[in-house]
């Protein structure tokens, strides 16, 4: 599988990810997938046309679809900030491939946000992209700004 076209960008993200000024939803999942980890500051140490780059690689939940973002991400991080990412091991089974329930940080930014939670129906029928969004936006405590306008782009919402 190759690039896309063009960054894959939600509805939502256009506005808040400020031109790629921050890290894009498409770019965290596969820093999430490979076990790396960039700041802020690293990820706006790279020239935009890396950042788009990037943003072009498929958010697929096979690792072996496309196996080059981390060593692009590898090369880029050397050659324009002087630094390698950080390594995590990835969970084996993170919240937002459970299709058979909706994760407690879901269900409590849809509370925090005085939203309908999604069903269980609903958020198995969701792109595993699109669950790996809602739980990454539901990781902390406190509403996320993203969170409703992610959640009506998705069909959850009115």
């Amino acid at each position: 599988m190759g690039l896309n076209e063009a960054p894959l960008l939600f509805h939502f993200e256009v506005e808040s990810s400020e031109n790629l000024t921050f890290i894009p939803m498409c770019v965290r999942f596969n820093l999430d997938r490979f076990g790396l980890r960039i700041s802020l500051a690293q990820w706006q140490l790279l020239p935009h046309e890396d950042r788009t780059l990037l943003a072009r690689f498929p958010v697929e939940d096979d690792i072996a679809i496309e196996p080059n973002f981390d060593h692009a991400l590898f090369e880029m991080m050397r050659t324009h900030a002087n630094v390698e990412p950080d390594w995590f091991t990835p969970e084996d089974t993170p919240a937002w491939r459970i299709v058979d329930a909706v994760p407690d940080g879901v269900l409590h930014q849809a509370n925090v946000a005085q939203l309908v939670a999604p069903s269980t129906e609903q958020w198995a029928r969701l792109e595993p992209f699109k669950r790996y969004v809602l739980a990454k936006l539901s990781r902390k405590p406190e509403g996320n700004h993203d969170f409703v306008p992610a959640m009506k782009e998705f069909g959850l919402a009115h």
